[in-house]
């Protein structure tokens, strides 16, 4: 049946039509924009989630720059306490040329007092953007932002990595070590301390030369006891005629003075290992190993005890002279850990004693500038870590949206052109119903 009123073909070509321009609008955006959903209206679900991911990418973002500040800011650290491990180690040779004979300890003290100055200037110069990790300001640790952590319901959380500061400073008060002015009885004395056959020295008498405590024949040795400490007690050693290197070559008789003051802290084990590295130490710098002076703590029930071996028959009829002198009322001092390294400013090579203590002192303040330099390596490898995770990260979602909302520009061509040839019969196809109703009229005729 025709109709002039209800015209289907048309209302069905009509509807193709719309279906049709509908879908050509839809892919010429995606053209133009490069996304397949680029609102809400595309894909509510898909928008959505994309727009978390690019706040998440922007967070990323963000994190990188603290990453990269905190990265900077340790690697100054570690620089500086590499920088102030060389100069400690350049200082130690210093030491050890002060434990020959025949040396001007002056000028060496000299030195070691512009080795000091460079420290202190490394340390002041070790900021970055006016934070400064080594120079005892604060002992807060340094917290920098690495990781923003969503969970399955959405909640973030921040991830923080900790950058513990490390004092290198070298203008930290601290107190020197003060020998004992009180004199021990012989009872107190021989209850601190005692060599082989129970034989101390408890009076302030000093030692001479001919008053020697004990002697160590040629390939002998003594044992030494730590018997009580209480904090103050104060021990010295003299050795005398140890054979000590020249400046320049050659050996000399020498005397060599070792002190310890015991702080509240210590026990018998610690002033008998105190006494033992302090004589090893000195060993090591400033004799031959063909003498072959030793010295070693015993263990276990023995811990407190150390004996002194003297050398191994090379030098013919060698005594080694041991003077012990025991009192009480000393202050013990700043360790070498104490303050950073302000132990440095105790370092005084001008005497026999001072420069012994020095030899010991100085390995303790080297081993903490390692440590912290350490420290600081270990923490910088970790940022530079996260870092790079952090950028493959940010990456991955930057991927994986373009995944999501990235239109397919090879099939979104075909369909265009596919949705033109369709456009175009739409509108033939539209045109041809239209004129249907024009063949009624002959009927007419």
């Amino acid at each position: 049946m025709s109709s002039i009123l209800t015209n289907n073909s048309a209302m069905v070509a009509l509807q193709t039509l719309k279906s049709v321009n509908m879908n050509l609008a839809e892919t010429q955006e995606m053209i133009s924009t490069g996304k397949k959903v680029s609102n809400a209206k595309d894909n509510s679900a898909i928008f959505a989630i994309t727009k978390t991911m690019e706040s998440d990418v922007q967070g990323f973002k963000a994190i990188s720059e603290s990453l990269g500040l905190g990265q900077s800011t340790v690697a100054v650290a570690r620089q500086a306490s590499e920088t102030i491990t060389d100069l400690l180690v350049e200082m130690k040779g210093r030491i050890v040329a002060a434990q020959e004979e025949n040396v001007d300890r002056t000028a060496i003290q000299s030195d070691i007092d512009a080795l000091e100055a460079q420290i202190s200037s490394v340390v002041g110069a070790a900021q970055f953007n006016g934070l400064n990790l080594i120079d005892g300001s604060s002992a807060d640790a340094m917290t920098v932002l690495s990781s923003l952590d969503r969970d399955s319901s959405g909640n973030v959380t921040s991830a923080l990595i900790s950058v513990d500061r490390q004092n290198l400073s070298v203008t930290t008060p601290v107190s020197a070590q003060g020998f004992g002015t009180t004199d021990a009885t012989a009872a107190v004395a021989s209850a601190i301390f005692q060599g082989t056959g129970a034989t101390t020295v408890e009076d302030d008498t000093l030692y001479d030369g001919t008053n020697a405590t004990e002697t160590i024949a040629d390939t002998a040795g003594a044992t030494f006891t730590v018997g009580q400490i209480s904090a103050g007690d104060s021990i010295q050693l003299v050795l005398g005629n140890v054979t000590v290197n020249v400046a320049g070559g050659g050996s000399a008789q020498a005397d060599r003075t070792f002190e310890y003051v015991a702080s509240a802290t210590d026990g018998v084990e610690d002033v008998a290992r105190a006494l033992t590295n302090q004589i090893n130490a000195f060993f090591g710098a400033a004799t031959e190993s063909a003498n072959a002076y030793t010295v070693t703590q015993g263990t276990g029930a023995n811990s407190n005890q150390f004996t002194i071996t003297n050398g191994d028959g090379t030098v013919t009829n060698e005594v080694l002279d041991v003077y012990a002198r025991v009192q009480t009322g000393g202050t013990a001092g700043s360790s070498a850990s104490t303050g950073g390294l302000g132990a440095l400013q105790n370092i005084d090579v001008t005497t026999d004693s001072g420069a012994t203590s020095a030899l010991t002192a100085i390995d303790g303040l080297i081993d903490q500038a390692i440590g912290a330099a350490s420290s600081f390596g270990s923490d910088q490898g970790r940022i530079e870590t996260q870092s790079q995770f952090i950028s493959n990260l940010t990456d991955s979602l930057v991927s994986g949206i373009g995944t999501l909302v990235d239109a397919d520009l090879e099939e979104a061509s075909a369909r265009l052109q596919a949705l033109q040839v369709q456009q175009q019969l739409a509108i033939q196809s539209l045109s041809i119903a239209n004129q249907a109703p024009q063949s009624i009229l002959s009927l007419f005729r």
